[in-house]
């Protein structure tokens, strides 16, 4: 392992999650595996950076009130069977096989994802909302998570506006407090088998600060829109090729 390379890649992710508010867990992921690390590692050391991350957003967002807790409650109910359902698959299912599927879910799940940002706002699902269908979607998306790291914020926030016609601010918030609960326990899992280098982990980190302290103030400046169309064009493609190279 090189340390710089992985501390500027930190710094680099930090800074566009910092910029954009998106893409971190969509860019870090594909990056490890890019750059060698076993895609079940990449998925729990990924978990652990995300959750440690995930810990300031949590606590400024906090400091601001507003938090809809009731409905990342909801989110986070209907996540538990998946957390528990994925730690039994990642236990029984053979590591060899683990790593040549996780690499095709995770370019499927950078796709839907991607096209998700860009139809965000711009979507209409004729839907009528109820509370089970937010268990339902913490299902789906905890079981997601759990063998991608990848797609929290994004489908939550997406199905949220579009469906729930929740107020985007409102979003953000849930996002953060369901995204920093569902990493902490996915990263269990990941834990429970070996999958985490947490030295890596703490190597990302030291670069992911400076990164989002810079993007923050970078993008008062900045058209985050245009910024995150083009991100989320960026993703399309690296799930793409993930999903042609798997």
């Amino acid at each position: 392992m090189n340390p710089p390379t992985f501390v500027g890649l930190g710094f680099i992710v930090g800074f566009l999650v910092g910029l954009t508010g998106v893409g971190g867990g969509a860019l870090m992921t594909p990056s490890l595996i890019f750059l060698g690390v076993e895609p079940l590692t990449a998925v729990g050391t990924d978990l652990l950076y995300a959750t440690a991350t995930r810990i300031f957003g949590v606590f400024f967002r906090g400091r601001r009130g507003g938090i809809r807790y009731d409905i990342a409650l909801r989110l986070l109910a209907g996540s538990v069977p998946a957390v528990i359902l994925g730690g039994v698959i990642l236990r029984e299912i053979d590591r060899n096989a683990l790593n040549d599927h996780l690499t095709v879910l995770l370019g499927a799940i950078l796709v839907v994802s991607a096209v998700l940002s860009l139809l965000k706002g711009e979507f209409d699902l004729p839907v009528r909302p109820r509370w089970a269908y937010v268990y339902l979607l913490g299902f789906i998306v905890g079981l997601t998570v759990q063998f991608t790291s990848v797609g929290a914020g994004v489908i939550v926030s997406f199905t949220l506006m579009n469906v729930a016609k929740l107020d985007p601010k409102d979003v953000v918030g849930v996002a953060i407090v369901y995204g920093l609960a569902l990493s902490a326990f996915s990263f269990l899992n990941y834990a429970g088998i070996g999958g985490v280098d947490y030295g890596l982990a703490g190597t990302l980190i030291l670069g992911t600060i400076p990164g989002v302290y810079l993007g923050t103030h970078v993008n008062r400046k900045t058209d985050r829109e245009e910024l995150k169309r083009a991100m989320n064009v960026i993703i399309l493609l690296i799930g793409l090729f993930t999903l042609l190279g798997g």
